[in-house]
C-alpha cells in the first residue's frame, strides 16, 4: 500500500469514529424526545384499557362488539404523512383460547397532538442518527477495504445499525412498533457506548483464512438475525409486563399511576405475544442459514465442517434454544409466559455467543481479539 493510500484509509477510518460518535449524540436527543412523548402524551384515554379489562368477563358473556381505540393526531390509514407513526389500534386481539380479549393502548403517545408531536420529533431523529451511523459503517468498510464487521467492535456497531433499521422498516410498513422506540435507542446507546469504550480496534486487515466472500455472507446474516432476535426478545419482555399487569386489573386490584401509564398505552399482552412469536419465527430459517453457511466457511477455511469451538457449539446451542421455544410456542400449553421466558433465554444463548464466548473463551473464532 502507498503512503497516499495508507493516509486515504487513515482518514476514513477517522471520518467512521467521527460519524459513530455523532450519531450517538443524536441518538441522545431521540432519547429524551421519546421521554417527552411519554410523559406528554394524554393519560386521561389510556383508561379506556382497564375499563375493558375490568369488564372482560360480562362482555364476553355478553358477546360484546370489538372495542375501537381512535388516536388524534397520529398518521395512519386515510392520513397522509411523511414520518410513518403508530398504526391506530382498531380491534381487540385475540390470542389463545381461554386468554383475555383486550384492546391494544393508544400507544406512546396516548392519542395527543402533543404527544403524537414529540413522537414524530423522535423519529425523526432516530432516522436521522441511523442514517448518520450507517455512514460511519461504509466508512470503517471503505478504510478497510473489506466487510466492516471483522472485529466485536465493527460487528456492534454494524449489529445497532441494523436493528434500527429494522424498527424503521417496520414503521414505514405502518406497523404498531412506536412503543418500541424508546426501549430500542436506550439500548443502541449502550451498544455503542460498550463498543467506543471497551470494544473499540483501529482499522487492520484481517488474517488470511477471513479472506473469502463467506465473511460477505456469514457474518451479516447473524448480525441480522440478532438484531432482528432482539426485537423479538424486547417484544417478550414487554409482554411479561404487560401481562401481568392484565392480570392485576382482572383480579381487581388496583396499580401505582406511573405503571397505569406506561402500561396502559402499550399493545395487549395478546399482541406482544403474537409479535415476539412473528418475528423469532421469521428470522429462525435464516440463522440456521447461518450456522450452515458458517460449516461451509470453516470447511474451506479449516478443512473441517465442524469442530466443536466453543463458537459453533454455542450458535448450535441458540439454534436449539430457538428451535425449543417455536415448537412450545406452536403447543397450546406454552403460549403466553413460559413461551416468553424461553425465547428470552434463547436471546440470552445469542448475547453469551457474541460476549461472553468472544471475550472469555478461546478457540478459532478468537483470530480477532476485540
Amino acid at each position: 500500500m502507498t503512503p497516499l493510500a495508507a493516509e486515504v484509509n487513515e482518514n476514513l477510518a477517522q471520518i467512521s469514529n467521527y460519524l459513530i460518535y455523532s450519531s450517538m449524540a443524536v441518538y441522545m436527543l431521540a432519547f429524551f424526545a421519546h421521554i417527552a412523548e411519554w410523559t406528554f402524551g394524554s393519560r386521561s384515554k389510556v383508561g379506556r384499557t382497564a375499563a375493558a379489562l375490568t369488564g372482560a368477563k360480562a362482555a364476553t358473556a355478553a358477546a360484546a362488539p370489538a372495542v375501537q381505540v381512535r388516536q388524534k393526531g397520529a398518521l395512519g390509514s386515510g392520513e397522509t404523512g411523511g414520518t410513518a407513526v403508530l398504526d391506530k389500534p382498531k380491534v381487540v386481539t385475540r390470542s389463545a383460547a381461554g386468554t383475555r380479549d383486550v384492546p391494544d393502548g393508544p400507544g406512546a403517545a396516548g392519542g395527543t397532538e402533543n404527544g403524537d408531536l414529540y413522537g414524530r420529533i423522535a423519529v425523526s431523529l432516530t432516522t436521522l442518527a441511523f442514517v448518520i451511523e450507517a455512514g460511519g459503517v461504509v466508512t470503517r468498510a471503505m478504510s478497510v477495504q473489506r466487510a466492516p464487521w471483522g472485529n466485536m467492535y465493527e460487528f456492534s456497531v454494524t449489529f445497532s445499525t441494523v436493528a434500527v433499521g429494522a424498527y424503521l422498516a417496520l414503521l414505514a410498513l405502518k406497523k404498531n412498533v412506536r412503543w418500541l422506540g424508546l426501549i430500542l435507542v436506550t439500548t443502541v446507546l449502550l451498544d455503542l457506548g460498550i463498543a467506543t469504550t471497551w470494544l473499540y480496534t483501529a482499522s487492520d486487515q484481517l488474517v488470511p483464512a477471513l479472506h473469502s466472500y463467506w465473511l460477505w455472507i456469514h457474518v451479516s446474516t447473524a448480525i441480522f438475525c440478532g438484531a432482528v432476535f432482539y426485537i423479538g426478545a424486547a417484544g417478550a419482555v414487554l409482554y411479561l409486563f404487560r401481562d401481568s399487569y392484565e392480570s392485576h386489573l382482572e383480579q381487581g386490584r388496583t396499580p401505582g399511576r406511573f405503571r397505569s401509564s406506561v402500561l396502559e398505552r402499550l399493545p395487549s399482552a395478546a399482541s406482544l405475544d403474537k409479535f415476539s412469536y412473528r418475528i423469532n419465527a421469521a428470522v429462525f430459517p435464516l440463522w440456521t442459514f447461518t450456522i450452515v453457511a458458517g460449516a461451509i466457511w470453516a470447511g474451506d477455511a479449516w478443512g473441517r465442517y465442524w469442530g466443536w469451538d466453543p463458537k459453533e457449539v454455542w450458535s448450535f446451542v441458540t439454534w436449539v434454544a430457538y428451535a425449543c421455544y417455536l415448537h412450545a410456542r406452536a403447543t397450546a400449553g406454552w403460549k403466553g409466559r413460559k413461551a416468553a421466558y424461553l425465547a428470552l433465554f434463547a436471546f440470552a444463548c445469542w448475547i453469551w455467543n457474541y460476549y461472553g464466548v468472544n471475550i472469555l473463551l478461546s478457540g478459532k473464532h478468537s483470530y480477532a481479539g476485540v
